[in-house]
């Protein structure tokens, strides 16, 4: 069969019997695929450093017939991580990429739109600022996955939930109030998730045990849907920003795929 060829990302890969790497690879034109990098381990000018998780790659494989994992014949590097400096941090987020790439895509099914996403996540993940992009992946994820549910509502009684932090919302219903000679009106506001409920909930409906998420990261939710990634690299992020609202899509990941995120665990045990 000829040859196959397309951008790809490299998500993992493992020793297979003595020299060999059994290699999972997101590729643009196919989606994700499982192949066999023959002599990997003992022929660096093969493929030098291109099987490095999240290399992005051009890579050229052949499909066997009857056969579930694919040749893999050559990589050519386009864009490394580790051309820019790689501390802890930075590390536990490009594992955390991977894990969601790798947990989330199907078999051999394109999706162009969350190759777009890791790509422009990817380029842009850098030492010291990695929870804006990190939010960011895994908000999209989440809604390009199908997992994500309405975040003005709740999902139990249909209540309003207000994604405006107050302050902003209080002027702008003061402004248009006045303008329409009408009185201020409140409505239930606060949002609450819980790990067995598909959706938010108002405090009127909230489970025990339920984790408030703030109308704060709520705003940067609705933003981020909004705006492209590097709209939000123009200040710095501190691991305490939008905390809540990774915590609710990691569970939305978790309650759908049913296990846990290895690398979840570890970006909160993160200090900064």
């Amino acid at each position: 069969m000829p040859l196959k060829q397309s951008e790809a990302i490299v998500l993992r890969s493992y020793p297979l019997r003595e020299a060999d790497l059994l290699v999972t690879f997101f590729t643009r034109a196919e989606g994700k695929l499982k192949g066999v990098a023959r002599a990997a381990q003992k022929s660096r000018k093969r493929f030098g450093g291109a099987l490095e998780p999240l290399t992005t790659v051009r890579l050229y494989w052949e499909d066997r017939e009857r056969q579930e994992l694919a040749r893999i014949d050559a990589c050519d590097v386009l864009a490394s991580p580790l051309t820019d400096v790689v501390d802890y941090g930075r590390a536990v987020a490009l594992a955390h990429v991977a894990e969601l790439l790798d947990e989330l895509l199907p078999e051999r099914e394109a999706n162009d739109a969350i190759f777009r996403l890791a790509a422009a996540v990817l380029a842009r993940l850098k030492a010291g600022m990695i929870w804006a992009p990190i939010t960011y992946f895994e908000l999209w994820m989440v809604r390009l996955t199908g997992f994500l549910p309405e975040l003005t509502v709740c999902s139990l009684c249909g209540a309003a939930l207000d994604p405006e932090p107050a302050s902003v919302k209080t002027a702008r219903i003061a402004d248009e109030a006045e303008w329409a000679g009408t009185r201020l009106s409140s409505g239930p506001e606060r949002a609450f998730f819980h790990p067995l409920v598909d959706g938010l909930m108002c405090a009127e409906d909230r489970r025990l045990a339920s984790t408030e998420l703030t109308q704060e990261s709520r705003a940067i939710a609705v933003r981020m849907l909004r705006t492209p990634v590097e709209s939000f690299l123009d200040r710095p992020w501190k691991r305490e920003c939008g905390a809540d609202l990774r915590r609710f899509l990691v569970q939305r990941i978790e309650r759908h795929t049913e296990r846990k995120l290895v690398t979840s665990a570890m970006l909160e045990k993160l200090s900064s």
